[in-house]
Parts: structure tokens; sequence; C-alpha cells
């Protein structure tokens, strides 16, 4: 998108096609369209609806799972910046939507939900898996409504829509009777055109004497800093960010999932900061270019828990200046000197216009010391890796999978992550090509069983760009069953499972605090592979270090959904900073 636009375009669609009998299903399908809807991540409930879409131009990618495909439904959104859509029958099926909704709920990311429920006239009766389904998303999504009339079908799509991509997204559900997809429309309905699919839907700029304010503070600064979360990438902001960081020769930082906003290899980008900078962290040693910053500029942060290092790291006599959509979440945790709420991209842009008014002989000055400064601690990095940890030894450990993953990964490369460690192990240990570039975790609520259909969800968002995916043998567990989904609907992504048989963030947090670990942490021995083969997907067993980066490349030229089973040391931990130095983990 250029950078000066504004608002989304208009999603271009065909006129729809002509019938005599138009049914809910076909006001439905055609809504969608109309929201510029090519793929409906479902299974085979409503029905109607599925049915139909065919005729609208819209593809049906059917999960094995509910869990699994709002997983999906997420990462295509975060990938395409359009909102996608997941549908489930009422029941069962529709409460094993709430964790990937409330992923999403709390990551901001929009999706539109569409629950079947029974039939109207048995509503109140025990019909079959009735259930309140207005009271099961009330902590999981933004917007829940009931469409019971089939002349608001398309009232109640563009209010899903609207809700899920404006402000700040995130889930919208809509419920409708299976009657009423079956229903047929006795008059002419009118026209519609409102195309409400792409996202930040209504782009609304900050306070221009906050921009002001802030410019001056930035100006003056002694020692500012820039951390960066996962609201860049809502916003699409990454150019606006790299032109701020360009323009105010200043150093940005990134949380977990504000990773791949800036180019990790321009020497003002600090890398990701948070819970994860003790022995082998990236940013190790530039703890103190946070900690000793004077003013702190936070775009799209949270100022979570883990982002902050359990609110250890940000230093309490800064001055914030805080950019968030979300009024609520500006000084949260620490409170703001500027507010600034609005977009993100505008409030960069905003902030990189009104810099050029100032005197920025100061940071100008400052450029080339800090620029040394972060490039003395990535190397310094890169000597901790060196001397602590040996790339050769097998079982195999994480970081050489890193390592040797790192050595192909191109701006295009889409990774994503399971929750636990392989979200820390992605985060650290990769570096960003581009302001832009994706890796794509669950840490909005940090579930395990993401890694998988998040590939999947990604690969249907850009079937062009290859994708790989890093899980434990935990969380893996949870949805291998969509590996099917993967030779069915033709997604070849690559899988490297780490599997080391244990549960591993548990067993190791548990050995800390107690010195001990409950029996659930250990795993029998499991050949994921195997597992692959028989889901007619390509399955290699890696033991040995030197094995995994001709397995890679080769999965990667492939064209064929690929698991990579590798051994890896139980023992292996990422740096996570409350375990540093802890004797327990010396098992």
């Amino acid at each position: 998108m250029s950078p000066s636009k504004t608002a989304a375009a208009p999603v271009e669609t065909a006129p729809l096609p002509a019938r005599a009998n138009t049914t809910g299903a076909h006001i439905f399908a055609g809504a969608l369209r109309r929201h510029g809807v090519k793929v409906i991540f479902g299974q085979s409930i409503p029905s109607a609806l599925f049915l139909v879409a065919p005729e609208f131009g819209m593809r049906q990618i059917g999960y094995r799972t509910e869990n699994a495909g709002a997983a999906m439904a997420d990462a295509y959104a975060r990938i395409s910046n359009t909102v996608p859509v997941v549908t489930a029958q009422n029941g069962p099926a529709a409460t094993l939507l709430v964790p990937g909704l409330a992923e999403a709920f709390k990551a901001s990311v929009p999706i539109v939900a569409i629950v079947q429920d029974v039939h109207r006239r048995q509503t109140d009766k025990n019909a079959f898996q009735e259930l309140d389904h207005l009271e099961l998303f009330r902590g999981s999504a933004k917007w829940i409504r009931r469409v019971s009339e089939l002349d608001r079908i398309d009232d109640y799509v563009d209010m899903a829509f609207a809700a899920a991509a404006s402000g700040r997204p995130g889930p919208a559900v809509l419920i409708a009777p299976i009657d009423l997809f079956s229903e047929v429309r006795r008059e002419a309905a009118t026209e519609r055109f409102a195309s409400l699919g792409t996202f930040p839907l209504d782009r609304c700029a900050p306070d221009p004497e906050a921009v002001e304010v802030a410019a001056d503070l930035i100006a003056g600064a002694r020692a500012p800093l820039v951390i960066a979360g996962g609201g860049v990438h809502i916003s699409d902001a990454s150019a606006a960010l790299a032109a701020l960081q360009e323009a105010g020769s200043l150093p940005v930082a990134t949380t977990a999932m504000g990773k791949g906003t800036t180019d990790e290899r321009h020497p003002l980008s600090v890398g990701v900061v948070g819970y994860f900078m003790g022995s082998r962290g990236r940013t190790r040693h530039l703890r103190s270019l946070v900690t000793e910053a004077d003013v702190v500029l936070l775009v799209g942060n949270r100022t979570n828990q883990n982002g902050t290092d359990s609110w250890s790291l940000y230093p309490r006599d800064a001055k914030y200046i805080h950019i968030d959509v979300d009024s609520q979440e500006i000084g949260r945790n620490y409170e703001a000197a500027v507010r600034m709420v609005g977009d993100a991209r505008l409030a960069l842009e905003a902030l990189t216009a009104a810099l050029g008014s100032r005197d920025l002989g100061k940071r100008i000055a400052a450029r080339a010391g800090v620029e040394a400064r972060i490039g003395h601690g990535h190397l310094a990095y890169e000597a901790d890796m060196a001397r602590l940890v040996d790339l050769d030894q097998s079982p195999v450990r994480p970081e050489r999978i890193m390592r040797d993953l790192d050595s192909v990964l191109t701006p295009e490369t889409i990774v994503v992550a399971d929750a636990s460690y392989s979200s820390i192990w992605v985060a650290n240990f990769l570096v960003s090509r581009k302001a832009g570039m994706r890796f794509v975790t669950p840490r909005g609520l940090a579930g395990l069983g993401w890694g998988l259909p998040f590939a999947l969800g990604a690969k249907v968002a850009r079937p062009d760009a290859p994708v790989f995916a890093l899980v434990g043998d935990g969380g893996f567990a949870h949805v291998w069953s969509e590996l099917e989904t993967a030779r069915r609907m033709g997604l070849p992504i690559v899988v490297a499972v780490l599997n080391n048989q244990i549960l591993g963030y548990q067993k190791h947090a548990e050995k800390v605090l107690f010195d001990g670990y409950s029996d659930v942490c250990d795993f029998t021995a499991v050949d994921h592979a195997e597992i692959a083969r028989a889901c007619g997907c390509d399955g290699v067993r890696i033991e040995h270090p030197h094995e995994f980066l001709p397995a890679l490349q080769a999965a990667l030229r492939s064209g064929r959904p690929t698991v990579l089973d590798v051994i890896t040391d139980e023992r292996a931990y990422p740096p996570v900073t409350a375990f540093e130095d802890n004797q327990r983990l010396a098992y």
C-alpha cells in the first residue's frame, strides 16, 4: 500500500449471478463476496452456504477441527490484511472456535465467524446441540449478534465486518439459524456496494498537537528508543516505521509480535527485547539500551508481561510516547507523557513529517555511536553462541536448526511458530530481511497447537511464498490431523518438529520453581515423520545436525507438505531471563 493512502481500497467484485429463487445462503454468499471474501474456512456447516459458495467465486478450506480452522483464519488475516471468515455448527463445534478467537481477540486480529444455530422454531426447546452462543463467545469476541430475519442478513454481515476491521480489530461472531439459509426471498432487495473486508478499515490520525509535542521530545532526547509491537503489522505500518527510523536516526527494538516490522540488518535495528534476553539472547548485551532510554516511543505495543520481562525491563523514569488505536492501551502500564491515539501508520507518518521541521543535530551526532553500540552487542551475541553452544552435537540443538533455517531465509519467506519455546527460538535466532517480513507467532494467549494451522492459513493467504513452521512435539500433537488438510487442499508447507519427548517449557519451569516436575511433562517416543507419511505427506526423520539443512532445502523445493521430525536435546532451552544461571536446569 502507498504510504500516503489513508483508507483501504474497495474490493473489486463481478456482478452477482442472477437467480429466480434467492435463499438466505445466496444472500450470505453475496454479502461475503461483496466484502472481498475469497476463501471460507469451514467444515461442512452451514452446508447450504458451502453449496452455493462456488457460484460466488469462493473456495472452501476444509479444516479437520474448528480450533485449527480459527487459527488458520487468524494467520490468513495477519498475512493478507483482509478479514477472513470461519464457520462452525452450533454446540460443541462452536465451542472449539473459542480458543482461536480468544487468541485473535488478544492479538487484535479481525475474523468473522459464522455459527449455524438451531431452527428458529426449535429455539429454547432443548434442540440437538442447542447452546447459548451469545454467552459462549462473550469473552473471546468484540462483537456477537444473532440474525433471525432474511431481510436483515446483509445488515448483520456488514455490521460484523465493520466491527471486526474497525478500531482495534478483533473477532466478530454472527449466529444464524439453520432454516434461515434455506428460506427464499420473496421481494427484490436493494443492491449494496459497501466493501468492508480489508483492515484497518478506518484510519484515524492522532491529535496534531500530540504529534508536535512528541516530535519535540524525540528531537531533544538524550537516548531515545522505539519499541514496536504487533500493532505495526496490523496497521501495515512497517514502511512508515522504517522511514521514521532513518529520518530520526532512531534505534528501533520490537516485541515478539512486532518482529519483522524492521529490517534487523539495519544498523539501528536492535532486535526483539523482552523476557528472553538471557545468555544466548541476541539482545542480551543491549539491555542497557532499553533501561537507560530517556524517551521511549511505544507503537502498537501492549506493554504486556512477556514483552517487558515482567515489567522489569522498561525504564520507570523515562518519558513515554504511546501510539495505539485503542486509547485504553495507552499508558496502561507505563504512564504516557504523550498520548497519540490513532492508526499506527498515520501516526508514524505524521511524526516523521514533524521531525522534518526540528533541529535533529543531536540525533545525527549520536547516530554513529548508537550504531556502533548495537553492532558490538550483536557481535557479543555471536561470540556467546560460539562459546556456549555446540552446534554439531546430537541430539540436535534447536539453535543449529535456526542457524540453518536463517541461511536460506528470503525476505518473502513466512515463518510461523507454535507457542511456548518455538516462538522464542524463532523470534530470537532468526533475522528479519526487510521491514514487513512476516514472523507469525501466537502471542495473544500463547496456547499450544497453533503452529501447523498458522502455516496453512498463511499459505492460503500467500500461495507463492515459502512457509515454514516450527513446532514442538507437545503442540504438534494437538493438530496432527491437519496434515491431511495440507495434502487435500494442496498447501505445500514445511513443518519442523522439535522432538525432545518432553513438554519443554513446562518441565523446565517446574524444575526452576519446584526442583521437580509432574509426570505429564515426559512423553513416550513418537515418529512424526511416519505420521506425515501415513497422511500422504512427506516425512523425514533427522537425528544428526548435518542432516537438517539438506532436508530443509529439499522440502522447500518439493512443492509438497513435509514434516521434518528432528530429534532434539531435551535439555536445550531458549534464553529465558528467568532461567538464567539456574543450576536446576543442569540435569
